[in-house]
């Protein structure tokens, strides 16, 4: 497999995205805010923008809607991916699971920014850190 220089942006396969709703919006479990399904600079959105909450309804791909867990996902860090893309580290307070969700292009810079120069140890639980 060719390797690919680091400015380049990374290839998106495409995704059979699966919606459990049938608007194409959602509300936000943290701030209650009325979301639209689409997202700039990804196929599908997974998190609010403007708390960065998301819910634990994915299981093994991104938009499958299979996880029956249905948690609140608290966005606790982030991620820098090789080619600079950051990603945001959710940590359901239902079942303890970690995952990864790639930023859209409207999530709030501020809080992105604070959670990035924030030392992971004040915002990580002690067994979450441990499961790192």
């Amino acid at each position: 497999m060719p390797r690919r220089h680091p400015r380049q942006p990374r290839p998106q396969r495409p995704k059979d995205v699966r919606r459990d709703t049938s608007g194409d919006s959602f509300r936000c479990v943290g701030c209650r805010l009325d979301v639209s399904f689409v997202a700039p600079g990804t196929a599908h959105r997974n998190h609010c923008p403007q708390c960065l909450t998301s819910l634990h309804v994915d299981r093994r791909l991104p938009g499958d809607r299979r996880e029956r867990c249905r948690g609140r996902m608290a966005a606790l860090c982030l991620s820098v991916r090789p080619d600079g893309e950051w990603l945001i580290i959710h940590h359901c307070v239902a079942c303890g699971e970690l995952s990864s969700n790639r930023t859209a292009g409207d999530d709030n810079a501020l809080l992105l920014l604070r959670m990035a120069m924030r030392p992971i140890t004040t915002q990580l639980p002690r067994r979450v850190l441990l499961a790192l």
